[in-house]
């Protein structure tokens, strides 16, 4: 079809940076609710809707989809003094149920119902806490996608709601306390301030810590903790499995660089100092559990790979600081306690091992996993005998596992049914240079049998970026593209953590460049080794990925068929004037405050290398207009920019965009949603570069 773009006004807006004068046409489009910006948006929703739409196979699309998505799935169980608690999703409902039963064999009932929280599935429950007795549950409650939140607490004894009602609420965190005999007194939890209605993308800032009172209205909320002079603090409460602690996960950034601060919980409540126990965030620093007054605490200080250290609380120092589990060639990911030893989850090569470890370090045991896949939930606690984890791989949803500590027995206690055929298909994994000979590594899953004649449609799928690690997880969608014939490719980009603290160094402020490397390597390597074609080779990312594909189709627009930028970051000169973009300048670096920053940020911002009368490959941007973490600004400036730079080109391909009602980042987002997203996906996929 022909593409006619809605017209985009152009604004006379330059801003200089350290002598630089750097121009910001679209600045209009930041202000997502005036009318002019309404406008544009419905023109090009109208645009994008119509060019998918004219797909004929995106009915057909749709339904496989929905085929594939309609299966049970449970999650992660855990133990609450009689009551087993876990979510359970029947295939196609919206949200995932929370159940609890007394067994595993029981019938289980109904503990909290999302779905019946909004008509449209557009209401999310994002967090929660349940007391030890399993009598109470406080959960939050995020709507249309939205990071806020509102608390509210429901007795499941009786099955109705309190009148708790907390607002304010973001990135918030829940921690019960109790009397002497074990009764739920009231919970910790941190909030921001109200926000100010003339700015509502404004970066959060003063975040606190209350005690909220069983019953009461959150006016009463007693302030607990504050850091007037670092207001970019947060606060999110813990309480130790015994009670006797209250610790904050101190956090100011995306990255994993915090504190550790504790207080004695003497009387849960009440005013009290805060032992600063550590208050330079120079690493990672997870509280696992305590014995006594040691603390076992998870760290890279010192280990880029991770290790575990016990802290006498009497000595705190550094010095005094016991190695109990060391630094590995494998990547330390998650530890807790649990039957009286430290659960470790480890990550050798991009998959998942488990081990068991005495308090004193010595290995206990190392129960054998199904094969090449992730643990993507574990729950253990200290007094508990039995570990719960779910394991899964790219073409498998994964069951539920128990390992009984006291007899090293591992079951699986739910397996998901599977309505095709696994064995159709394999998951390689391959490692290959990048641009600096560094080796990366990918993991490619299809049909078997497959022919290297550079026929088949690839879908490379990357992130790079905060440590966050691409693991074996299954996901439908993944696997509707291998059953139509295509080649799924999951990258392990530096910027992960996939190995290590340092590969995720590799990745981050001036080294980001090392990144879209890694990606154009893979996208080389792909078409080198017979897999696809250029023509044929889509790219997906989203948030961070989605600056990923949007920077590396700006610097290689040769080398794809097609690019999908997901919720992406796109102006790397502002983000951090607008809500959560506040938290990533550690990743990423600060363009306003730092010379050296605005150097390689200018070097790769999307939205500021968009090149007038360049032939770029068929994109697709998303965002929707409740995304309050990567603001829809990037996505509006970036295909406003894209959409100009092409309107001279002949024959160009299509840069079209789609933006979500009552949707957000992906937080809490209802299955129907993920269908529809998916669905047009791919029929945009099937029209930009299925085709020979």
């Amino acid at each position: 079809m022909t593409i006619t773009y809605p017209h985009t006004p152009q604004v006379d807006v330059v801003e200089f940076y350290h002598g630089t004068a750097v121009a910001d046409p679209y600045r209009w489009l930041e202000n997502p609710t005036s009318a002019d910006t309404q406008a544009w948006v419905a023109a090009q929703n109208q645009l994008t809707r119509a060019f998918i739409d004219s797909v004929p196979q995106r009915p057909a699309i749709h339904q496989r989809l929905t085929e594939l998505w309609n299966y049970p799935r449970r999650f992660v169980p855990q133990r609450h003094g009689d009551w087993l608690f876990f979510y359970h999703n029947d295939g196609l409902q919206n949200q995932a149920v929370l159940y609890r039963a007394r067994s595993l064999d029981e019938a289980p009932q109904v503990a909290l119902d999302p779905n019946t929280l909004a008509e449209d599935g557009t209401a999310a429950v994002t967090s929660q806490a349940i007391t030890q007795d399993g009598r109470f549950l406080a959960y939050g409650v995020s709507y249309g996608g939205s990071d806020r939140q509102e608390i509210y607490v429901r007795d499941l004894e009786s099955g109705q709601e309190l009148p708790d009602r907390l607002c304010h609420c973001r990135f918030a965190s829940i921690a019960w306390a109790y009397d002497a005999a074990g009764a739920p007194l009231g919970f910790y939890y941190n909030r921001d301030p109200e926000r100010d209605p003339a700015r509502l993308d404004a970066p959060p800032q003063d975040n606190k810590l209350y005690w909220h009172t069983l019953g009461t209205p959150q006016e009463q909320d007693r302030l607990i903790y504050a850091r007037p002079d670092t207001p970019e603090l947060k606060f999110p409460p813990m309480m130790s499995e015994d009670g006797r602690y209250l610790v904050l996960y101190v956090w100011h950034a995306a990255i994993s660089r915090n504190r550790l601060y504790y207080r004695a919980e003497e009387a849960p409540g009440s005013a009290g100092a805060f032992v600063r126990l550590i208050d330079e965030p120079d690493a990672a620093y997870h509280f696992i559990g305590n014995v006594g007054d040691t603390f076992y605490i998870q760290t890279d200080w010192q280990a880029p790979n991770g290790r575990i250290m016990a802290i006498d609380l009497a000595q705190p120092q550094r010095e005094h600081w016991r190695e109990i589990v060391p630094e590995q060639p494998d990547v330390l990911v998650s530890a807790s306690m649990a039957g009286g030893k430290l659960a470790v989850v480890t990550m050798h090569n991009a998959t998942h091992r488990l081990s068991l470890y005495e308090l004193d370090g010595r290995l206990a045991a190392q129960p054998s996993l199904p094969k090449m896949g992730a643990i993507s939930g574990l729950w253990g606690k200290a007094g508990s005998s039995d570990l719960f984890f779910k394991f899964e791989t790219y073409l498998e949803p994964g069951s539920i596992y128990r390992y009984h500590i006291p007899t090293a027995q591992l079951t699986a206690v739910w397996q998901t049914p599977l309505a095709y055929d696994p064995s159709r298909y394999e998951t390689r994994q391959v490692f290959y240079p990048s641009k600096d000979g560094t080796a990366v590594s990918m993991f490619l899953v299809h049909q078997k049998g497959l022919r290297l004649d550079g026929s088949h449609p690839v879908l490379l799928y990357g992130y790079g970026g905060y440590s966050i690690s691409h693991l074996p997880t299954f996901a439908p969608q993944q696997l509707y593209w291998v059953e139509q014939g295509g080649v799924f490719v999951d990258v392990n980009l530096r910027g992960g953590s996939e190995y290590g603290e340092s590969w995720h160094h590799a990745g981050m402020l001036a080294n980001k460049q090392n990144v879209f490397d890694d990606f154009i390597a893979a996208a080389e390597w792909l078409i080198a080794n017979g897999y696809t074609q250029p023509a044929r080779l889509a790219i997906m990312g989203r948030s961070n990925g989605g600056l990923l594909t949007a920077a590396v189709m700006l610097q290689r627009p040769d080398l794809f068929g097609a690019v999908l930028a997901i919720v992406p970051v796109t102006d790397m000169l502002r983000f951090h004037k607008f809500t959560a973009g506040c938290y990533w300048t550690a990743e990423y670096g600060n363009a306003e405050e730092n010379a050296d920053h605005f150097r390689f940020l200018y070097a790769y911002s999307p939205l500021h290398n968009v090149r007038q009368g360049t032939r770029y490959p068929a994109t697709l941007i998303t965002t929707a207009d409740g995304d309050d973490r990567v603001v829809p600004l990037h996505a509006y400036k970036f295909a406003a920019a894209l959409q100009t730079a092409v309107a001279t080109v002949p024959n160009a391909a299509p840069i079209l965009l789609r933006v979500d009602r009552k949707s957000g980042h992906g937080l809490g987002k209802p299955t129907y949603k993920w269908l529809d997203e998916w669905a047009d996906i791919f029929a945009f996929l099937q029209a930009a570069c299925q085709r020979k």
